[in-house]
């Protein structure tokens, strides 16, 4: 699956409906706690929330119902990239108890910051300047870099996106992957939407088309068995002529800076101990996944305010 972090709209991933309502039972008596009052539009105050996160013992996780990222599993446990590093630094912070709230991914920014139904965002979100206007972003845990699928061997010397255009390459990517707006930012001109890499898989396959575009994580998992088929090397996407930084955080209240900072700290401390790889790579995520990047390289702050 690529970058559905792109898009706002409801994205629920491949959970069920009754997945996520099952999962929203399971958590409807923890009531309110850990509410606070929205801060003006833009303004970024301390914040009280994880004293009172302390107290109540439990602190609410918004997820998506997207794999890797954040779900439910069959057991009817919150796991997944972000709710794991959650459930790894909240009890650090004082806090013993992590509880999910399962929504579309378009409710996630409006249940956190009016209904505030949660207390963070754990689901993997994509940090852009548009979304830094609205929350209060942790730095990212991950960078989702891209690659291609392609048939065994890469008989054609695919790398990048440029490749394809010289070589007169027929491409797929996926419905609403942010995959196809890097192509065509490199010139390529005609681009066969699919549903999924499975599809995408298929179609490299039977030469239908000669390379598949998505995230890395997600085309070295659906290769992963077949004889046919192989994962170029991971690259970084670039947008008119810029990295295309698909960097993965937790978003916070922007009233609560108090509570980002400290989880902040705790989150720097899993990367420079190599712990959160280890958290993290059960779900696909590799070293080329990890990143030094933080949020002013993509939300630099405007002149005269600090986050």
């Amino acid at each position: 699956m690529a970058p559905p972090h792109e898009n706002d709209e409801g994205f629920t991933g491949r959970l069920s409906r009754r997945s996520l309502l099952a999962g929203a039972a399971a958590v409807g008596a923890i009531g309110a706690a850990g509410c606070t009052k929205v801060p003006e539009e833009g303004k970024v105050e301390g914040g009280d929330l994880l004293s009172r996160l302390r107290d109540a013992g439990t602190v609410r996780i918004g997820v998506a119902g997207e794999l890797p990222f954040g779900y439910i599993d069959k057991q009817g446990e919150v796991t997944g990239e972000a709710p794991e590093i959650a459930k790894v630094i909240f009890p650090r912070l004082g806090v013993p108890n992590v509880t999910a709230v399962p929504t579309e991914f378009g409710a996630l920014i409006p249940g956190l910051t009016q209904a505030q139904q949660f207390d963070v965002v754990s689901a993997g979100m994509y940090i852009n300047p548009g979304r830094c206007e609205r929350v209060l972003f942790s730095d990212p845990d991950y960078l989702m870099l891209d690659a291609f699928i392609v048939k065994k061997g890469n008989p054609h010397g695919i790398k990048r996106y440029e490749d394809v255009v010289k070589k007169k390459l027929k491409m797929a990517s996926g419905t609403a992957y942010a995959e196809i707006d890097y192509a065509k930012d490199a010139g390529v001109k005609d681009i066969l939407i699919l549903p999924d890499p499975v599809a995408g898989l298929d179609a490299v396959v039977q030469g239908r088309v000669d390379v598949f575009a998505g995230t890395a994580i997600t085309t070295r998992d659906v290769v992963k068995g077949s004889n046919r088929a192989e994962v170029t090397e991971a690259f970084q996407p670039e947008l008119g002529g810029k990295p295309a930084y698909g960097a993965g955080g937790f978003a916070f209240r922007q009233s609560e800076k108090n509570l980002r900072d400290a989880f902040n700290k705790e989150l720097h401390k899993m990367k420079k101990s190599g712990e959160l790889l280890r958290v993290v790579g059960k779900f696909g995520f590799t070293k080329q996944e990890m990143t030094d990047l933080t949020l002013e390289d993509l939300c630099p702050p405007v002149k005269g305010t600090s986050s």
